[in-house]
């Protein structure tokens, strides 16, 4: 009996430092995850913020959990979604978007992580890029400064245009009312008329498209925000159904078969901003983090070229692009990294109005360009 009254009181000392050593170990970091936009419009952002994650040493599931919020697109969701999101006790906020980006500072002074296509010093986010200040520090594109360029490389290809529309989203009030005034310079400066559509769902995209052609508009400037990034798929195919030479951010939007797209990597940002809360987790204060610039614009075709179009003039913006995406008879495939400078890839087929006036859809051609002449001569194949 005293033998088992022994076992018994040693198993439940051990028992008793077991639960008192779980006890004492640290419970699993929290980060709060919000976006204004949808999950499915852009998967590639969970997994880029999950691999910057990984580049710190944290891995989901393991030693960090994500409390994923998405308003999709209902940025009037995102206020009480962030409420939510802090009755959680996260440790830190990665707010991804403008839109969440300004619900986060709104609501809280805990540990933000944001991305923004805006400048965040004008926002009132940080008080520099180099020494945030604050509790906020993340990731910016400077996507709405670049948004004059995106109508000149457009004018590139369409010279003799004199009215090109630009598309916001007036429920994301900040960026809309940013790259409406900056657009609006560009085109004064250049002599174009630029009238501004509207739309704030999937459903009102297609009825600002219909409006092109009783503004007589000639190419479209798509502004930067969630909605569009979401619906880029949606935007190429509506561009193509309405004949409409039309410019956005992402190379989404020329993958899907879109004109042309100007614009940071949206991807590389997420990764940039999981690096930043992976810094925080381990100790880091986001006022001593520098704000982070994503990559420099990327230009990527997805040509599909229409028959007013004058195809020297297109071929020659072609030769001047770094990339161009390669085009199938169906999705776009992009070119691999270890394509060597200076090969381009022509994409396919051509539209169908080009088709009818007896110009064959030509297969995928590769070459490497010398000239201008080369280029022209694929171009009249």
């Amino acid at each position: 009996m005293r033998r088992r009254g022994f076992i018994a009181l040693v198993a439940g000392v051990a028992a008793t430092r077991s639960l008192a050593a779980r006890a004492q170990q640290p419970a699993m970091p929290v980060i709060g995850f919000l976006n204004g936009a949808s999950s499915d419009g852009i998967p590639f952002a969970t997994t880029a913020f999950r691999q910057g994650l990984r580049e710190t040493g944290y891995v989901e599931g393991q030693n960090v959990a994500v409390e994923y919020r998405w308003a999709n697109n209902q940025l009037d969701r995102l206020a009480p979604m962030m409420a939510d999101l802090l009755q959680r006790q996260v440790n830190v906020i990665v707010a991804g978007g403008t839109p969440a980006a300004l619900a986060a500072r709104a609501a809280t002074t805990s540990p933000i992580v944001f991305e923004t296509s805006a400048d965040p010093i004008q926002l009132g986010l940080v008080a520099s890029l180099d020494r945030p200040g604050g509790n906020m520090t993340g990731v910016t594109q400077l996507n709405v400064e670049v948004a004059p360029k995106r109508l000149e490389l457009l004018r590139e290809l369409i010279p003799v245009a004199r009215v090109i529309a630009l598309l916001i989203n007036p429920t994301d009030t900040v960026l809309s009312d940013a790259q409406v005034g900056e657009v609006r310079a560009a085109a004064r400066a250049f002599g174009v008329d630029l009238p501004v559509l509207k739309a704030s769902s999937e459903r009102e995209l297609d009825a600002a498209f219909l409006s092109l052609a009783q503004l007589r508009a000639e190419g479209l400037v798509v502004a930067v925000g969630g909605l569009f990034t979401t619906h880029a798929e949606q935007l190429a195919k509506l561009t193509m159904r309405h004949a409409m030479p039309a410019i956005y951010k992402g190379r989404e939007f020329a993958a899907a078969g879109g004109l042309l797209s100007y614009g940071s990597d949206l991807a590389e940002s997420y990764r940039l901003a999981g690096l930043q809360a992976g810094r925080i987790l381990k100790g880091d204060k986001p006022a001593d983090l520098p704000v982070q610039q994503g990559a420099d614009a990327e230009r990527f075709s997805g040509f599909q070229i229409d028959v007013e179009f004058n195809l020297g003039r297109a071929a020659t913006f072609v030769r001047s692009r770094r990339r161009v995406i390669r085009m199938k008879n169906g999705p776009c495939a992009f070119p691999s990294p270890a394509r060597q400078e200076g090969e381009i890839l022509f994409p396919c087929p051509l539209r169908r109005p080009l088709v009818e006036k007896g110009v064959e859809p030509f297969a995928e051609i590769v070459a490497h360009v010398a000239h201008e002449n080369e280029i022209l001569a694929l171009f009249a194949r």
